[in-house]
């Protein structure tokens, strides 16, 4: 086993996500690839972040773009190849970068070699490695689960006269995580990617391994409440999870995962979908044989006044215990924060900083997603253009995950620099607008803010190692303080379109702020709307 040093790297740390799809086209074939994740990977060092974590890139249909697996051991050839992201493993590693890849295990696409032995007959070697179930005597599924992404989860096969589950889409049917052989072969295919020097894995719907083996129903939601993760307008909301996901023995296998990634000195970021999501972050990360760290999606949602926020920090301090959150204010599938938080008012510009100031005061490890460093709003994708089938299953209600997938745009060109003319879903001109060249040429540009800002956490001790104290809740502003026993730092965000007062104790001391004007607070002046301030108390303040 490697030493502690090497573990404890992950516990203040800066992620930034990759959607290999969308990051950088090397072979024009409008398709981001790992070589070219690669050559964008100084990019991301000066950047600031510590480490970078990749959607899916294995042997895949691409019905779902990756979270449909049919090799797992493997790059599918639109990425790539192994030699490929062993070049990319070494190239992030020259630079100081840690590299997360996304393990996909709770399900496989239905091309999986596994699959196709599965349905084949009800006695092979593999009969069992899928959760397979009679229909009910009148033919309909065995009981009343559902598939996030719309109707039944339950699909028909006639080849075995049974119904297979699938909590997405058809063509991903679950693995049956009751089998221990089923165990054994997904903790092979994470450490073969642990061989090849990944320094650990994010871990998608990582409650979702087990089902209730007994098949019960979910009960309804209580009158007026819905399931958190989804848009209202899915069914799925309607249901309270307590069979389909989240079952104890889960931990069983987390265990056998975090004992096999402490071998090599690797670590684990859950993904936490849930009705009661900080108490299962709290299951899933006890101690040191569970999870590192996990995230939930508290943050990832359309509510975003300071009351609400102020509630999500709460709660967390309530019900997270020792857990370690990793926080994220977007990703691959939610909508980009500056747009879907707009109701809070100011620029797109303002608003980028502010949120990039909440997102690194919190305490622990975050993620930073691809284009949330540029500001980014999201990109409006028509109906023509979709690729997400997530979408074309609720749209116009929801408008699925396209516009936070579109390509990077790392100059103002034709093809915004991606590398391709024509690329897999349409380049937003907004975002060819706010570049990245046109951004590092700016002091004053949003990439030039989250540097300045992620370099200046990375001095403050308080920020990165000092609890979180709440600050009584207030309409227009959203403050807490970071605090140590020789330090505390007061953050405070205004989330209004409107000025605000702060009541500071003399001797305090601005550190850093989202617009010049935010320093004046220092002097009695309001805090300006859409702006942040960190201010250092005085000594007596400290804990």
């Amino acid at each position: 086993m490697q030493g502690q040093a090497k573990q404890d790297w992950w516990k203040n740390t800066v992620i930034y996500q990759i959607y290999p799809r969308s990051f950088q086209d090397s072979n024009g074939d409008g398709i981001g690839d790992l070589p070219g994740i690669t050559r964008r990977l100084p990019y991301i060092a000066e950047l600031g972040a510590e480490a970078i974590w990749i959607s899916p890139f294995f042997t895949s249909p691409m019905a779902d773009f990756g979270y449909d697996v049919s090799d797992y051991c493997d790059v599918d050839p639109m990425f790539g190849t192994l030699d490929d992201f062993r070049a990319l493993v070494g190239r992030a590693h020259e630079l100081g970068l840690k590299v997360l890849i996304d393990l996909v295990l709770s399900h496989t696409s239905d091309q999986h070699p596994w699959f196709a032995e599965s349905r084949a007959s009800r006695d092979n070697a593999r009969a069992d490695w899928y959760v397979w179930a009679d229909a009910r005597a009148e033919g309909s599924p065995p009981n009343n689960w559902l598939s996030i992404f719309g109707g039944s989860a339950w699909q028909w096969d006639a080849r075995r006269g049974q119904y297979y589950l699938h909590n997405f889409l058809a063509s991903q049917p679950d693995l049956n995580f009751h089998q221990p052989a089923v165990q054994d072969a997904v903790l092979d295919v994470a450490r073969f990617w642990l061989q090849l020097g990944v320094d650990g894995f994010r871990l998608d719907t990582v409650n979702f391994y087990t089902h209730d083996a007994q098949l019960r129903d979910n009960p309804p939601q209580p009158a007026g409440s819905y399931a958190g993760g989804v848009p209202r307008s899915n069914p799925y909301a309607f249901q309270r999870h307590l069979y389909d996901k989240t079952q104890p023995e889960n931990l069983d296998f987390i265990r056998r995962l975090r004992a096999l990634c402490d071998e090599f000195g690797a670590i684990t970021v859950g993904e936490i979908g849930d009705d009661e999501q900080y108490k299962t972050l709290r299951d899933y990360t006890a101690g040191s044989e569970r999870l590192h760290m996990a995230y939930v999606f508290t943050l990832l949602t359309e509510r975003c006044d300071p009351a609400y926020l102020h509630e999500v920090l709460a709660e967390y301090l309530r019900e997270a215990g020792d857990a370690t959150v990793c926080w994220a204010l977007s990703n691959h599938d939610n909508s980009r924060v500056v747009s879907r938080w707009a109701a809070l008012g100011g620029s797109e510009a303002a608003r980028a900083r502010v949120f990039a100031a909440l997102l690194l005061a919190l305490p622990g490890p975050v993620c930073l997603y691809q284009g949330e460093e540029l500001g980014w709003p999201e990109a409006e994708v028509g109906y023509e253009q979709l690729q997400d089938p997530y979408a074309r299953v609720l749209w116009p209600e929801y408008k699925g995950r396209d516009g936070c997938r579109t390509p990077m745009a790392w100059d103002d060109g034709a093809d915004g620099g991606f590398g391709s003319a024509a690329p897999w879903l349409p380049l937003a001109p907004a975002h060819r607008a706010q570049a990245v060249a046109r951004q590092q040429a700016d002091a004053d540009s949003t990439l030039s803010y989250w540097r300045r800002l992620l370099a200046w956490r990375g001095t403050q001790p308080a920020m990165q190692e000092g609890t979180l104290q709440l600050q009584p809740a207030d309409a227009q502003l959203l403050c807490f303080d970071r605090v140590l026993p020789q330090a505390r730092v007061r953050c405070v965000f205004n989330l209004s379109d409107a000025a605000a007062n702060l009541v500071l104790p003399a001797g305090a001391r601005v550190l850093a702020a989202s617009h010049p004007d935010a320093s004046r607070v220092e002097d009695g002046q309001p805090l300006p709307a859409m702006s942040a301030v960190f201010v250092s108390l005085p000594q007596e303040y400290a804990a």
